[in-house]
């Protein structure tokens, strides 16, 4: 099929027989894929940045830990509505939305003469991100056909999986030579040069149509997902702080994380309603599909635990083994460029021979690798954590590209924007989830450590060995979980499809 035969098409016909090879659909994809790894990059890129930011502003830690708590939580309140933008607006004004929010962001957060203004900035920055994901995920799906999306669906997980993961490595290189400043100024002109090629180049892909959207469901969402993901997340900011300040937070956590549940509660009745309409914000009929929910379930578990080790990692090697902070972004890289090598690998190897020759290995070796990590004390040499966290990043690689392509490969394609909405939203929840849990058992853990007489290096070596034991623990229910996940063209048929 010629570029030039397919480049007279429809734009907006989505139809997935006249674009699978198309120049035109190739450079959004691509496109999309490089802006979504500059965006979620910056979701873990200011976690090295806080002694910094804490000396040059002038600001404690609690209020330097709401520089990540901030981004997390417009990501979960903005990233369910993005399943009715997606429906209502064009692929290019999407795109252009989402990179000038981001832009703007950076450009703010670069000049940003103190904190507030600084915290603003993330949230505008986050407002971008929180748009890219579902819209990358919906894009491929719209265009590609089932038999290659495991091979573009690799790339999407070097973007979910890698970005977060380098970002303390990438800031940790920049602040060793730099201000904390330059983690924006060199963001920044990348980020434009995405948005003037966008501009010029994005066509619309998919074809636009209107949709009412209830606000009542956009304020329960808020609530929802945002009291959650910031309960959470209060959890995961309370390492290093002492006893009484653990308490202050105690009362907080609670209340939000009880709005959290009480809205989402109200959310979910509130939108299994509006689906008898076709009116529902976040359409929860994916979910009818028995692969669709056997992959989230799947997913959320190893979420946990990456964003849990993402989190414990760099303490432990920092705190217990005294690396400095460049030194523990250089020990995490190779696992993480690993990751990124094997999305593609991982994808064709599924279009080839579907998920379960994928995730069973998969899951053995992350499970294998978390048990390993129960062992560490306060004498591990590097490189020994070395070898486990690339052992844990070949594991993770073989599992994310499955995942999310099984599970978006399992609903019907009018729901896929719905579905790539609830694949990033349980994302965040679950990243929250895995920081919050690790740190908290850690951390508990310690003092009980402490309480026994172990010295404050064995007593923090405890509490990280206490912390991978649960994400081990947890790790067991994805090997289970491994062998339920079907190929997507298994299901998908023209009668019943996601069902």
């Amino acid at each position: 099929m010629s570029d030039a035969r397919v480049s007279e098409s429809p734009a907006s016909t989505g139809s997935i027989e006249t674009v699978d090879h198309s120049a035109r659909n190739n450079r959004v994809i691509w496109l999309l894929l490089a802006a979504a790894f500059v965006v979620i990059l910056n979701e873990t890129i200011m976690g090295v940045a806080i002694p910094h930011l804490k000396v040059d502003l002038g600001i404690d830690s609690i209020a330097a830990q709401w520089l990540t708590t901030a981004f997390m939580l417009t990501m979960a309140v903005v990233i369910p509505i993005t399943g009715f933008m997606l429906q209502r607006f064009s692929t290019r004004s999407m795109f252009i939305a989402a990179m000038s929010l981001f832009s703007l962001g950076t450009l703010v957060a670069a000049l940003a003469p103190g904190f507030e203004v600084l915290l603003g900035a993330r949230v505008i920055q986050a407002s971008g991100t929180a748009i890219m994901m579902p819209l990358l995920m919906t894009t491929i799906m719209t265009l590609v056909p089932p038999a290659n999306r495991g091979r573009l669906m690799g790339r999407v997980s070097i973007v979910m999986s890698v970005a977060p993961a380098i970002g303390p490595t990438i800031s940790g290189l920049i602040l060793n030579y730099l201000t904390w400043r330059w983690m924006f100024w060199i963001v920044l002109p990348i980020a434009l040069v995405m948005l003037v090629i966008g501009y010029r180049r994005v066509e619309n892909v998919t074809e636009p149509r209107r949709v009412p959207i209830d606000v009542f469901s956009v304020i329960l969402s808020a609530f929802g997902f945002g009291g959650l993901v910031y309960g959470l997340s209060q959890i995961g900011g309370g390492h290093g702080g002492d006893a009484a300040a653990a308490s202050a937070n105690t009362t907080t956590m609670i209340v939000a994380l009880s709005v959290g549940v009480v809205g989402l509660a109200a959310f979910i009745i509130r939108q299994l309603l509006l689906q008898r309409r076709d009116r529902a914000l976040l359409d929860l009929r994916t979910f009818r599909s028995g692969n669709f929910s056997v992959a989230m379930g799947v997913m959320t578990i190893v979420t946990i635990a990456l964003f849990g080790t993402l989190i414990v990692l760099p303490i432990y090697m920092q705190e217990v083994i005294q690396l400095d902070p460049l030194q523990t972004g250089l020990l995490l890289l190779p696992g993480s460029l690993l990751m990124g090598l094997m999305g593609p690998i991982v994808g064709r190897l599924f279009d080839r021979h579907g998920p379960r020759v994928l995730l069973v290995p998969g899951s053995i070796i992350v499970s294998s690798a978390l048990w390993f990590l129960t062992t560490v004390t306060e004498t591990t040499s590097p490189f020994v954590i070395l070898a486990a966290h690339v052992t844990l990043s070949l594991g993770l690689s073989l599992m994310f590209t499955p995942l999310f392509t099984s599970a978006l490969g399992s609903v019907e394609p009018r729901f896929y924007s719905h579905g790539s909405a609830i694949v990033s939203t349980i994302q965040q929840v679950a990243g929250a989830a895995g920081t919050a849990l690790f740190i908290t058992i850690m951390a508990s853990q310690t003092i009980v450590f402490a309480t026994a007489g172990a010295g404050a290096d064995a007593a923090a070596a405890g509490g990280v060995r206490a912390a991978f034991t649960i994400g081990a623990v947890l790790s067991l229910l994805t090997i289970v979980g491994a062998f339920f996940v079907k190929k997507p063209a298994d299901m998908v048929a023209p009668v019943g499809a996601g069902h």
